[in-house]
């Protein structure tokens, strides 16, 4: 059960990206439940946190090439964010249960 938990907070990119994990870290009793969720939110934060600086950089920088050149590295960070997740939901599934 703790491992179907964690990994869902992981595979909750897909349907609810911020609210159950920040709901699973604050309600779970369970250490290693909340220590999964607690990584998961952050991995679904940080393509947000990391987005608002680019927006500024883009905006500012007054060239349609950096422009892009920012929409496309927020594309990497977003799928490698998005990447992690999956693999880590994956992993957490595959450990056994202590």
């Amino acid at each position: 059960m703790r491992q179907l938990l964690s990994s869902l907070s992981y595979f909750s990119i897909f349907f609810a990206p911020f609210l159950l994990p920040l709901i699973v870290w604050i309600l779970s009793p369970d250490t290693y439940v909340a220590k999964h969720a607690r990584r998961a939110l952050f991995s679904h934060v940080f393509p947000v946190i990391a987005a608002i600086p680019m927006i500024y950089m883009a905006v500012t920088s007054g060239s349609f090439g950096s422009i892009i050149g920012y929409l496309i590295l927020f594309g990497i960070i977003y799928f490698g964010a998005f990447v992690y997740n999956i693999i880590m939901g994956i992993q957490v599934l595959r450990e056994t249960a202590y």
